[in-house]
This record gives structure tokens, C-alpha cells and sequence, in this order.
């Protein structure tokens, strides 16, 4: 069994319902759920001209390798409702690999740990929620350095905890 963490993030619909949804689905599908972050909302990242995201963390703990965590997670995606019509655009859900234990994937279609993490406030705010010393095995410093380091200077607040 590795630990792994898992981003959940939508902007269309009832968000917070979307969220529970893809939680209970990823319990049935991925593994233990070990630990949820609170809910956060965020300006959209990329490509600002659509609604606020709800995000939430999930730590879990599965006996899925890399590509099938990918392939189960796109489609818990694909049952919720997701559709992939533009890169980074508005949608029901989406889930984001974040780490797999410490390991590293570097593949066309999945990349470990994600390579925008110590970009984006709106992931390493609910990571450091749940661990905030968990290393990031490619920059060997913890979250909670990245998150002082980070340039994203969207406001992440505090929805539901």
C-alpha cells in the first residue's frame, strides 16, 4: 500500500456536492481515505475568465500503481460528469495526482509529483493543511517552505472545514 495525495477542484454546478461526490466515489474506487483537507475557493489559475474553484485535498492510501491510480481517477472524472473541451477551462471536476508516496513518474500522460504544485497556493494551502512537512521528493524542501515560497498571489479562503 502507498500514500497518496489527491487534488479535487470544480467550478461548475453545486461544487461542494461535486467534491462529497468525487470523495465517496475515490473511497469506493482508489483505496482508504486516511485524511480530507478543508474546502477551499480560489480565483481560476490559467485561465482566469470563468468561476471560483472549490478545492480539497485527500490523502489516501491504495494498492493502485501510478497508471492505474491515473486511469481510475479519469474515470471517476468521466462518471461525474467531466468533459475535457479546453485546457484548463471550466468543469465539474477534476482530479489531480499529486504525489505517489515519494516516488517520481515521468511519462508522456502522468507526471509525479505534479509538476504545478509549488505554483499554485490553491494546492499547497490544503496539503499543508494535512501534512505540512510531507518533503517534495524533486525540490527536497516541505510544503510549508514551498508554500513561503510561492509567487501565486491568489487568495485561497477557507469554505468549509
Amino acid at each position: 500500500m502507498v500514500k497518496v495525495f489527491l487534488l479535487l477542484g470544480g467550478n461548475m454546478g453545486d461544487r461542494l456536492q461535486m467534491l462529497q461526490r468525487a470523495k465517496e466515489t475515490l473511497e469506493k474506487e482508489v483505496g482508504s481515505l486516511l485524511k480530507a483537507s478543508s474546502v477551499y475557493e480560489t480565483a481560476a489559475w490559467g485561465k482566469t475568465d470563468q468561476p471560483s474553484f472549490y478545492n480539497q485535498v485527500l490523502f489516501m492510501e491504495t494498492a493502485l500503481s501510478p497508471q492505474a491510480l491515473l486511469e481510475t481517477v479519469l474515470g471517476v472524472e468521466q462518471a461525474l460528469g467531466r468533459e475535457r473541451l479546453e485546457k484548463w477551462g471550466a468543469r465539474l471536476i477534476d482530479i489531480d495526482i499529486l504525489f505517489y508516496d515519494n516516488q517520481q513518474v515521468d511519462q508522456e500522460h502522468l507526471k509525479i509529483p505534479h509538476p504545478f504544485i509549488q505554483e499554485r497556493r490553491f494546492t499547497l494551502e490544503p496539503l499543508c493543511e494535512l501534512d505540512k512537512d510531507w518533503v517534495h521528493p524533486v525540490f527536497d524542501k516541505t510544503l510549508k517552505t514551498l508554500l513561503e515560497e510561492c509567487q501565486d498571489t491568489l487568495p485561497v479562503m477557507l469554505v468549509e472545514g
